[in-house]
């Protein structure tokens, strides 16, 4: 059985959180030709990314309550199950329309497994425990936004772009077996009313009436804001406006991604020592310092992609930070309702951050300033929830 702190446990979450970016980033390469061979227009094929963010998001909010009852494990299996089932729906299908449906049910699959991976945590750690685990999982998969899309560019090469679906497949095959084999039950009482709309909405308002709570999720959805506004900008921005080339793009993508590795690895490395507190507070500082040294740099800077991309960087370190530990703190007044709390804090953040992205996006002409003053926005209003309450002693040092 897989013990609190092995390795083994942290990769397996990893595994479990990763799942839904790897299941977009990897078959990234491979829209076009699944346009060519489906006989299906761009437009068709960008909504099986659409469908799958929108599954993604919305399915968050059933997995919690539904662990909170019924357990962890059994719950984890069936989310898995029907992830496996719709991956080989996608590798097997004939038609866009089928495979739109195949994605939508995949992330169905997907979304249990990041809910339930961080209560899981929430479960089996205390205290500043909890926010040490989770930026060991955050730093494994860190690794995905730059791996990703170069295996999934191999597989289009060597196999076509049925094979990333296999693949994927694979990848949530292991963490189906590790959980029957090795991963305990690891919710200690469960919940004692059934699982029902009132019940579940109950709970919310619970959460929602807990200030602790407010913030932590407050810093959850400022990181997640400026994420998505990079993600829907960054080609436009860094190819059109600056007039750089797709590989140029490409790098710059992994470098801002080594921003988030850097992040988190160092609040792996210091969250027992400062306290989760105070991780954050460095990480929202640097969130901030981002968006408006972006400001500066459109305002008095050289036109060039290179200060957008370092103070991109800068946010995306900062967010490393952050993020596990707001997570975390968001988890930690509820014990006895972890999954539930759990679904309501991705299901919000993601909702409102993909709102923003597509703002951002709709927004952007011929300059940067849309990304810059979403930067600015997110990070100050993280600083401000960050001292908004005392959340500065959470996971204080022992």
């Amino acid at each position: 059985m897989l013990r609190p702190g092995s390795f083994a446990l942290t990769v397996l979450l990893a595994l479990l959180t990763g799942l839904g970016p790897l299941s977009v980033d990897m078959y990234l390469a491979s829209l076009p030709s699944i346009g060519r061979i489906l006989g299906a227009p761009a437009s068709q094929v960008q909504l099986t990314i659409s469908f799958y963010l929108i599954g993604f998001a919305c399915a968050q909010v059933l997995y919690g309550p539904l662990s909170d009852r019924h357990g962890r494990r059994s719950v984890l299996l069936a989310a898995l199950s029907l992830y496996l089932l719709a991956s080989v729906a996608c590798a097997l299908a004939f038609s866009i329309e089928t495979l739109i449906a195949a994605r939508l049910l995949q992330a169905v699959g997907a979304s249990g497994a990041i809910v339930l991976a961080r209560a899981v945590v929430r479960d089996m750690f205390e205290g500043s425990r909890i926010g040490h685990e989770m930026s060991r999982m955050a730093a494994i998969m860190a690794l995905a936004p730059l791996v990703a899309p170069l295996l999934g560019g191999v597989f289009e090469t060597l196999f076509g772009w049925r094979s990333n679906f296999v693949a994927l497949f694979c990848f949530g095959a292991v963490g189906w077996l590790m959980i029957w084999f090795l991963l305990p039950e690891t919710l200690r009482q469960r919940a004692p009313e059934p699982v029902s709309i009132g019940s579940t909405l109950r709970s919310y308002r619970r959460f929602l009436g807990n200030p602790s709570f407010v913030c932590h999720l407050g810093i959850v959805a400022c990181c997640l804001c400026g994420l998505f506004a990079w993600i829907s900008a960054s080609a436009f921005v860094v190819q059109d406006i600056y007039g750089y080339s797709a590989m140029a793009f490409g790098l710059a993508f992994a470098v801002s991604a080594c921003g988030y590795l850097a992040g988190t690895a160092v609040a792996a490395r210091f969250v027992m020592r400062w306290g989760s507190g105070q991780v954050m507070g460095i990480g929202t500082a640097a969130m901030a310092l981002s968006g408006l040294v972006m400001v500066l740099l459109l305002a008095f800077g050289p036109h060039r992609a290179e200060g957008v991309i370092a103070a991109v960087t800068l946010y995306v370190f900062g967010m490393g930070m952050s993020l596990p530990q707001s997570q975390a703190g968001a988890l930690l007044p509820f014990p006895d309702r972890a999954g539930a709390a759990s679904s309501l804090v991705g299901f919000s953040s993601q909702i409102l951050s993909a709102l923003v992205g597509a703002i951002v996006g709709h927004a952007l002409g011929s300059t940067a300033w849309p990304l810059a003053i979403a930067f600015l926005v997110a990070g100050g209003l993280s600083l401000l929830w960050w001292f908004s309450r005392d959340i500065r002693v959470y996971g204080a040092p022992h």
